[in-house]
């Protein structure tokens, strides 16, 4: 990472944003482990796959995300009839968050339910709950498909993959505009401490802290409705615990509002 790229923390001021960026961060690690070759590699994909549905199984993201984006296709329809605004850019966005919906709004029942219909990724699910619980003499059918070509794993994992495709592009799409929505601004941590009160007549959705990569603390954020507080701490070594820093810490702030 180059050193004068910074530190970027965010924290969600609601539960569908948060929700959105712990699928986000998995839906990364999947992709990532998807893309290696080894046994390793399959397992760590099943694992994320199996967090990825348990988060699913937990909350209606289907409707929740239809929801964002039909929002932010009536704010970026609005936008277009601003003066100055590239009206080609806002329709090529605009399409591309019609068509999305489409497809996920296409999607019959709940995401990821088929995914169960398969013996195997059944056995995996029930398993992986125990620490270790996926060993060969536990799992002997899943040893057998890890041995198997990686042209037959690989049909196997799109086929559980593909139910997740248009959602996951969607929630692409919804933090990439909500991140994008606000710029930034210069704040100052006096003795590491930044609070701030909250207008509630703004739709905040996100915070994102950008700290200098040279700055050696870390940004610990907390929040509600009406305020949040963000302290710069140092981090822990074997002898102490993480303790707020002392100095005047220099950070870009964003609230994001999309």
């Amino acid at each position: 990472m180059p050193a004068n790229t910074p530190i970027i923390y965010e924290f969600p001021l609601n539960e569908r944003i948060r929700i959105f960026i712990r699928l986000e961060l998995l839906f990364k690690q999947l992709a990532h482990f998807l893309d290696g070759n080894s046994v390793s590699d399959r397992r760590a994909a099943l694992d994320a796959l199996l967090d990825i549905l348990t988060i699913f199984s937990r909350n209606d993201l289907k409707s929740e995300t239809l929801k964002e984006l039909d929002r932010h296709a009536k704010v970026l329809t609005q936008l277009a009839r601003t003066d100055g605004v590239d009206t080609d850019k806002v329709d090529d966005i605009l399409a591309d968050l019609t068509q999305t919906g489409k497809n996920l709004y296409a999607a019959n029942g709940k995401i990821g339910v088929k995914i169960m219909e398969s013996d195997l990724f059944q056995s995996i699910s029930q398993r992986s709950s125990i620490p270790g619980g996926t060993c060969s003499f536990d799992l002997p059918a899943f040893h057998f498909w890890l041995e198997q070509e990686e042209s037959v794993q690989r049909k196997a994992l799109e086929q559980w993959t593909q139910p997740f495709a248009d959602i996951h592009k969607a929630i692409t799409l919804i933090l990439g505009f909500i991140r994008q929505s606000t710029t930034p601004s210069r704040k100052l941590a006096q003795a590491g401490f930044f609070q701030m009160a909250l207008d509630r007549s703004l739709p905040l959705q996100l915070l994102r802290i950008s700290v200098a990569r040279d700055i050696p603390c870390f940004a610990e954020i907390s929040g509600g409705k009406h305020r949040f507080t963000i302290r710069f701490m140092t981090p822990s070594n074997e002898q102490s615990r993480p303790l707020q820093s002392s100095d005047d810490i220099p950070f870009d702030l964003t609230c994001c509002q999309f």
